[in-house]
């Protein structure tokens, strides 16, 4: 972890992935024991979810605040913000897993794409398993702590944590996707991945209609439909979200800040922040 400052706020850190294997799957009450002193926000360089099986308290995902609740399963990507303030009294596990992990397992390097859930979308990065699936889905993680004690061949446990992936896909997005329309569903999804891959240097609507050959209009009605939000609003949250995060960093001033975002100055940055966020960045800033 870098801490040039005294402030303990970090903008990334990385866990010794259990002496360096690509995954590392704990009891969630006694990851919380081994770093305790993680309590800031900070980054993760690789996949990271927990599943709760009881508990009370918050944590805390890209400035998002989230109450815990018995069966609850957040997914974050790497890159994403969180910190947590937890009672005391939780119980679940707790998995992270390397970018990489099935790069030379699976055929299609992608295959994780297909899952909204690994993409950091707001939208599908919390929920609670539904109790049919809660049996199924704990004896799975059960088979990868035995696997993973027992030192069973890597690849044993790379099925497992995918069927586990393929398992909440079922059952979180199957109704998501037999209610929507297949078609508008992938333009939404290209517009999103174009998103993160752009947003530095792309800002206007206009220009992700061009490359996903549909009219601006069209892209805010589909965006609509599924967050409630037009294609402009999806982009300045994302815009505004980094911007948070690099703030997280106390060893980056503002100017470097608004550089970073490809702001032409500034100050047009500090009041699109705050058009966005409803305070300057260094108001928020002194809020973390």
């Amino acid at each position: 972890m870098n801490r040039k400052n005294t402030i303990p706020i970090i903008d990334s850190c990385s866990i010794d992935l259990n002496n360096n294997t690509t995954i590392h799957i704990d009891d969630l009450k006694e990851y919380i024991i081994k770093h305790q002193d993680m309590v800031f926000p900070h980054k993760h360089n690789f996949f990271h979810f927990v599943l709760f099986t009881k508990g009370s308290g918050e944590h805390i995902i890209d400035f998002n605040h989230y109450k815990i609740a018995p069966y609850q399963i957040y997914f974050m990507v790497p890159g994403q913000v969180h910190t947590w303030n937890f009672v005391g009294d939780e119980a679940g596990y707790v998995v992270n897993f390397s970018i990489d992990y099935f790069q030379s397992f699976l055929l299609r390097t992608d295959y994780l794409e297909r899952f909204s859930f690994l993409q950091g979308k707001i939208e599908h990065l919390i929920f609670v398993l539904a109790e049919q699936y809660r049996p199924q889905a704990t004896a799975i993680l059960d088979q990868i702590l035995s696997a993973k004690a027992e030192r069973l061949p890597e690849d044993y446990t790379r099925t497992l944590l995918l069927q586990f992936i393929l398992y909440i896909s079922i059952a979180t997005e199957k109704e998501h996707l037999e209610r929507g329309n297949p078609y508008n569903h992938k333009i939404f999804n290209s517009f999103q991945q174009l998103v993160e891959q752009q947003f530095k240097l792309t800002k206007l609507p206009s220009i992700y209609a061009d490359q996903l050959f549909i009219t601006p209009n069209h892209l805010n009605a589909i965006c609509k439909s599924y967050i409630g939000q037009s294609a402009g609003e999806i982009i300045r949250n994302r815009i505004v979200l980094e911007a948070k995060r690099l703030l997280v960093n106390r060893n980056l001033n503002i100017t470097e800040i608004a550089d970073e975002l490809q702001f032409k100055d500034n100050s047009y940055f500090t009041k699109f922040f705050k058009k966005s966020a409803g305070l300057t960045p260094e108001e928020f800033r002194k809020q973390l």
